[in-house]
């Protein structure tokens, strides 16, 4: 053997070992990142830790996560259980899922559990908001909210939020061509927000540029807490001073002016407050009315947009609930025309993008063809009251149906106060558990074929929910933190439907469905595009 092929030799050696070096030093620092996690289980409690993986040292599972979505906590959960650890955006996390684990943690608020938001989210928000409220501080910032969230306070609103409806409706008719429904719910839902539960009229321009601002808001609610230029906590911070800014001089001259009775959320808030002698400043006025649009604005779009996602791709169910308009007190109200026709050319099939929305016939329909030309409304839908919404019955199965199938909200995230038990699992003091809301949709063994849209399941012959417990359905989770706004956000939902069912018609611009994503809420990847128009004889 020659110099040359020692030297090869040797350094094929010197690769060889040096790889096994690294491959043996990441097998045992993962086996130390394991163990670091194992450690800190509470020795006073016999019982395990939750199966599962931490994944790599530092980034825990985070980029399987990412790159996986939704598929990612299912293929944890088919391989160890309901209820799991993993190690997510530097944190340990436990993730829950089922109706009785929920109830456990949405029940054990300020006992078992603390509600938890990111840093960046209690800095662009506030201190003074509900959401970042603990304790006593936050049961008193509760009652207070619950009085513009009232029956009384929703009759106020819903001729306003009406008016608001129709307008935005309008605007989507009138277009020539298709509109992204996605985009056009959450203008709809901020100005709904704003115009509604704030009492501010603004021009469109004005209301355009604070939609953008508070967009600019949102899009950095989860970013990383560090404030030097350019960074995105800077940037939502830079959003909310502009808000504050408009919001205060609203306030004011609110404040001005004599009282003229109840008229937004504002003039029920700040009598509560009165009446429950809480000295509420200016500040806590600017970010309550921050956190009203938040709660109101992406989560409601969202849901509205699945709604008519889901109405599109069931035509039947659609021309049930326009039919049960019809046929109410409502419908005598309405210039009426015959059903509109439907033809095979312009059918609508499953993607299989679209996990888990089976269209009832393959060979579908839109719910209604797009006439030529856009008209003016030919159909007037009178004032609505909650009790003409409560009749609805059938439309409310199908609100309820959008909520379980799609909530917009996937789960949330506690922090553990004290060890309590899961599963047989010791569910450690000072760990991250989240629990999830659309997991618990899909698996719970009260709903017949959970993966299917159908209303009927919440109809009074089957009521599958009444069979499982109020925790198989939590779309707006529960407990002393249940969404506050959560009877308004169904209000929104139901005027939007009827004034779509019983004014217009629409189909869909493309030949697909698009694909859903959950994170941040849940919404079609590239947007829903949808052609609108009023109906006409």
């Amino acid at each position: 053997m020659n110099l040359f092929e020692l030297g090869n030799l040797s350094f094929l050696a010197t690769a060889i070992a040096s790889i096994l070096s690294v491959v043996l030093l990441v097998a045992i620092s993962q086996q130390l990142w394991t163990l670091r996690w194992s450690i800190t289980r509470d020795r006073d409690s016999d019982l395990p830790l939750p199966k599962g993986s931490m994944g790599w040292p530092v980034v825990g599972e985070t980029l399987d996560w990412l790159f996986q979505g939704s598929n990612f906590h299912v293929t944890r959960r088919e391989k160890y259980g309901n209820v799991f650890k993993t190690h997510l955006l530097g944190k340990p996390v436990i993730r829950v899922t089922g109706a009785e684990n929920i109830r456990k943690i949405l029940m054990g608020e300020h006992s078992l559990v603390c509600t938890q938001w990111p840093q960046s989210t209690r800095i662009i928000l506030g201190p003074n908001t509900l959401a970042n409220s603990v304790g006593e501080l936050h049961k008193r910032k509760r009652k207070i909210l619950a009085q513009a969230f009232s029956h009384v306070a929703f009759e106020t609103y819903l001729p306003r939020l009406q008016d608001v409806i129709k307008r935005e409706v309008a605007k989507w008719c009138s277009e020539p061509g298709s509109i992204d429904v996605y985009a056009a719910s959450k203008a709809l839902t901020f100005r709904i927000a704003v115009q509604v539960l704030l009492g501010l009229d603004a021009p469109d321009a004005q209301m355009d540029y604070l939609s953008k601002t508070f967009e600019q808001l949102t899009d950095n609610l989860f970013s990383l807490p560090i404030d030097v230029s350019f960074s995105g906590l800077r940037k939502g911070m830079k959003a909310r001073d502009i808000l504050h800014n408009v919001i205060e001089k609203m306030i004011e001259e609110k404040l001005q002016k004599q009282w003229s009775g109840y008229n937004d959320a504002f003039d029920y808030i700040l009598s509560s407050a009165k009446e429950n002698h809480f000295d509420i400043t200016l500040q806590e006025l600017k970010e309550t009315a921050v956190e009203l649009i938040f709660a109101a604005h992406a989560t409601t779009a969202s849901a509205s947009t699945s709604l008519i996602l889901l109405l599109l791709l069931h035509p039947s169910v659609a021309l049930k609930s326009r039919g049960e308009i019809e046929s109410s007190e409502l419908g005598h109200a309405i210039n009426r025309t015959s059903a509109p026709r439907l033809s095979p050319e312009n059918s609508v099939e499953t993607s299989r993008e679209l996990e888990a929305v089976p269209v009832d016939n393959r060979n579908a329909t839109p719910i209604a063809q797009l006439h030529n030309g856009k008209v003016g409304p030919s159909y007037h839908l009178p004032h609505l009251t909650l009790e003409k919404l409560s009749r609805m019955r059938y439309l409310d199965c199908v609100v309820k149906e959008v909520l379980r199938l799609f909530p917009p909200v996937s789960g949330g995230y506690r922090t553990v106060l004290k060890t309590f038990e899961l599963d047989g699992c010791q569910i450690p003091k000072g760990w991250s558990v989240m629990y999830s809301i659309r997991d618990t949709h899909e698996t719970a063994p009260v709903y017949q074929c959970p993966e299917q849209f159908d209303p009927e399941r919440f109809g009074p012959e089957r009521d599958e929910v009444a069979k499982g417990g109020r925790f198989s359905y939590v779309p707006f989770g529960g407990g002393v933190r249940g969404c506050v706004g959560k009877e308004l956000a169904q209000v929104i939902i139901k005027t939007l439907a009827t004034e779509l069912l019983a004014t217009t018609e629409w189909r869909m611009a493309t030949t697909k469905p698009p694909r859903m994503q959950t994170v941040p809420v849940v919404h079609p990847v590239n947007g829903l595009h949808v052609h609108f128009n009023y109906k006409h004889p």
